[in-house]
């Protein structure tokens, strides 16, 4: 059986599943209290994070390279492009996302607001909220002004870039921590990549005392 240790609202765990079910690939979710840092989950994965993913008998874990030996084990449906330049382009974006808008607006907005409570580490802070509100514009008018070149983030075809995005945005999402309205090529984008049959699982998450806006699960917003 195929299992993947996971919190839902994690958006690298949320990458990991949308790579897995745009290939078909069946997976039991099994949701992970990671902050508990548990024997049990230490020994599949000794850094204590999610997500852990144990597939044909094999325990993997950081969802870059989770990502990219799904891609190279199961390379139907394509998610990289075949060629140097563009496969440096996804991974930069990949990155971007996990890296720069993880720390500028993801930590500051959904950690704050949501995985304080969860964890029981006491009350946002509302420098880093404020921030966070800040930051999110300015990386909403970035993946605007790659979408008025490209039809996806990277290039032509939709990549491991998107599901990088897509997992950061939809969670924050979850929190209504997320304009639509500031750039119509991102929202047209998020549409496209939220109406795929990839995304379902993730748009019936629920988390316990966050109960998620009624536009979160609506394709037409």
């Amino acid at each position: 059986m195929n299992r993947l240790f996971h919190f839902p609202l994690s958006p690298f765990c949320r990458k990991v599943r949308l790579s897995l079910a745009e290939k078909k690939i069946e997976v039991e979710l099994i949701e992970e209290r990671y902050w508990e840092k548990s024997a049990e989950f230490l020994r599949r994965n000794p850094a204590g994070k999610v997500p852990v993913l144990k597939l044909g008998g094999k325990t993997l874990s950081e969802s870059a390279a989770i990502n990219e030996y799904i891609e190279e084990r199961y390379p139907n449906p394509p998610l990289m492009p075949t060629d140097p330049e563009g496969r440096y382009e996804v991974r930069r974006l990949v990155t971007w996302f996990d890296d720069k808008f993880h720390d500028e607006v993801t930590s500051k907005l959904l950690y704050e607001r949501v995985n304080k409570k969860v964890t029981g580490q006491g009350y946002p802070d509302s420098h880093n909220v404020k921030a966070g509100a800040k930051a999110i514009k300015y990386h909403l008018d970035y993946m605007g002004w790659l979408l008025d070149m490209r039809r996806w983030l990277a290039g032509d075809n939709m990549t491991l870039a998107d599901f990088a995005a897509a997992a950061h945005l939809s969670s924050l999402d979850y929190i209504s921590d997320v304009d639509w309205d500031r750039n119509a090529n991102v929202r047209e984008w998020y549409s496209k990549i939220k109406s795929r049959p990839a995304f379902r699982s993730i748009l019936a998450d629920q988390v316990p005392g966050f109960p998620p806006p009624p536009h979160y699960a609506d394709l037409d917003f």
